[in-house]
Parts: structure tokens; sequence; C-alpha cells
């Protein structure tokens, strides 16, 4: 369970890098307007939010590869980190699944590897 859950906890991080990559460099290009279905002017106007947005995303993937790499050397260290950025995965795809129906695709992806994460990492702790 352990492994299984550090595992996750690695492509949630993927995962929200590449979300990083979309929102902060190619936000304005048109296959990621299509994929968060924005138009040319829309996506001009959000692009400062966006940016910011990304790296707030890659924040979290910083939190839970830096969790990873330390959970080698310092087990509580490196689960604290992972179960900070995870959690915080968790609870940011939470918000977007409440504020925006149409968007539960989106944030079940965000937030459903985080959350199996979550769950294996602790059952694969008390274990």
């Amino acid at each position: 369970m352990l492994i299984a859950g550090l595992l996750l906890a690695g492509l949630a991080a993927l995962f929200h890098v590449y979300v990083f990559y979309l929102e902060s460099i190619a936000w304005t290009r048109d296959r990621t307007r299509a994929t968060f279905g924005t138009t040319a002017k829309e996506a001009q106007v959000t692009k400062p939010l966006a940016f910011n947005q990304g790296f707030y995303n890659l924040f979290l993937a910083l939190m839970v590869v830096t969790g990873l790499a330390a959970f080698l050397s310092a087990p509580v260290v490196g689960a604290t980190l992972v179960f900070a950025g995870a959690g915080s995965m968790v609870a940011a795809g939470l918000v977007l699944l409440l504020s925006n129906r149409e968007l539960a695709r989106a944030a079940l992806a965000q937030l459903l590897p985080p959350l199996l994460a979550v769950i294996l990492l602790a059952v694969g702790l008390l274990t």
C-alpha cells in the first residue's frame, strides 16, 4: 500500500506539472483553449489569472516531489509533505467540483489520484 500511495502521489504531481504548463505557458494556444473551452479573447483577458493559477499547481507538485525524495531518508518529513501536497490537490479539486459542475471531469482528474494516494499512504503507514 505504501509504494502504491507514493506512486499515485507522484502521478498526481506529474499531472499538476502538466496543468502548470497549460495554464502558465500555453494558455493562449489553440489546443489549450480547446481543452479549457475558452475563446481567444477570454484566454487573453484571463492570461494573468491562469499564469498565477498554474504556479499554484506547480508548487503543489513540488511539495509532493520534495516529500517523495525526503521519504527515502526521513519518512515522517516525507510523508508529511506528501500528505500536505496531495491533500491540497484534493481540496482544490473539491473546490473546482463544487464551484462549477460542468468541470466535474477535470475536477475528478485533479482530485482522485491524490485522494487515493493519501488513503493508500495512510493505510501503508498504519500497517
